[in-house]
């Protein structure tokens, strides 16, 4: 499942993609738009931008901007940042590998085995889905 961490981050990402002419947005603006609770929005919005995803200007006409094209921003590597592995199983993980402790022998395990399928199905996905994408798709909900 999504984390409500995750989902915010995208979020966050795409509201500011549609807005990336406009000056820096506010948290304030963020929140209110996408209800986001304002202090997760921070903690949120500050690990975007120690990614390097967002720009960040204080003062006044302050707040956060796209650091990168929306194209270049993928699904993948917002879930890593803010979730972490994306394999369901720390065993199948590519970044975030962990053996499993009721596991005899990892490469006769047919649920690893299964899981890897998973994990390199979801990474194609992910890998491939960018802000802008998900912008785009917005719009041909709305305008079908």
């Amino acid at each position: 499942m999504l984390s409500k961490k995750t989902k915010y981050a995208i979020k966050a990402l795409v509201i500011l993609g549609k807005n990336i002419d406009q000056p820096p947005m506010q948290i304030s603006k963020i929140a209110e738009a996408e209800r986001i609770p304002k202090k997760f929005l921070e903690q949120i919005l500050l690990d975007l931008r120690n990614a390097g995803f967002l720009y960040s200007k204080k003062g006044a006409g302050g707040g956060y901007s796209l650091n990168r094209d929306p194209k270049e921003i993928f699904l993948v590597s917002i879930m890593r940042i803010t979730d972490g592995p994306i394999a369901m199983v720390p065993c199948a993980s590519l970044n975030f590998y962990h053996k499993c402790d009721e596991c005899h022998q990892e490469t006769t395990c047919g649920i690893r085995d299964v899981f890897v399928d998973v994990r390199d199905a979801t990474l194609k996905i992910l890998s491939e889905t960018s802000i802008a994408d998900i912008i785009s798709r917005e719009q041909s909900l709305i305008h079908p």
